[in-house]
């Protein structure tokens, strides 16, 4: 009987994008509590130990997951003439990122370790609050809240979601206020907020 030949082991060539791009994957997946070494670790199959190289710490890792996430918020390469229609555009394109990586967001944002949240992005956030006519300090402000308003907004949609899934989401005559209109209902609340920020402006000349 002719020996078998034995079987090959693929082993996996680690790399930090490759670790990261797991870590975003699994939390996707199954939540910000699921994050660690080791469960990265027995997703590619490798020891724990085997990542340090790469990944020194959960802290490490955290960032990698925030710079990944935050490289594929998408802006205009160049600001428009009108400065709310740029506060538009930055802050549409943050919720585009809040929407693919929810969960990966609500871990960069909620993390204390120091991470940074896309430098390009702070630019251009800084810079249009300046032309809004905004000091340094209440553009600082401007942009957290516009930040908060936008992932805010999610985890309201997604509650909102469920609840309208349940067989018993609510008396009949509510169905006004429990139809969904998502973009409709973002839209107008980043119109109040905008129009806040520009009597921010006036006051401030």
């Amino acid at each position: 009987m002719p020996k078998r030949a034995p079987e090959r082991v693929m082993r996996v060539v680690l790399t930090r994008d490759l670790i990261v791009h797991t870590a975003v994957g699994l939390i996707e997946r199954e939540g910000p509590q699921a994050l660690s070494m080791r469960a990265v670790a027995a997703e590619l199959g490798v020891t724990a130990m085997a990542m340090y190289n790469h990944v020194p710490n959960k802290d490490a890792l955290v960032r990698g997951i925030a710079e990944y996430v935050m490289s594929t918020l998408e802006l205009p390469a160049a600001e428009p003439a009108d400065w709310r229609s740029g506060a538009r555009d930055l802050v549409r394109a943050f919720r585009r990122t809040a929407e693919e990586y929810p969960r990966c967001m609500s871990l960069v944002v909620a993390s204390k370790s120091g991470i940074p949240v896309g430098l390009r992005a702070i630019e251009r956030a800084l810079s249009l609050c300046a032309r809004a006519g905004l000091d340094g300090p209440a553009s600082v402000r401007v942009m957290r809240a516009l930040m908060a308003y936008t992932l805010g907004f999610q985890l309201r949609e997604a509650g909102l979601s469920k609840l309208l899934r349940e067989p018993d989401a609510g008396p009949a005559g509510a169905d006004a206020l429990t139809r969904p209109d998502p973009e409709g209902d973002f839209e107008f609340g980043l119109d109040l907020f905008l129009s806040s920020v520009e009597e921010m402006g006036r006051r401030a000349t």
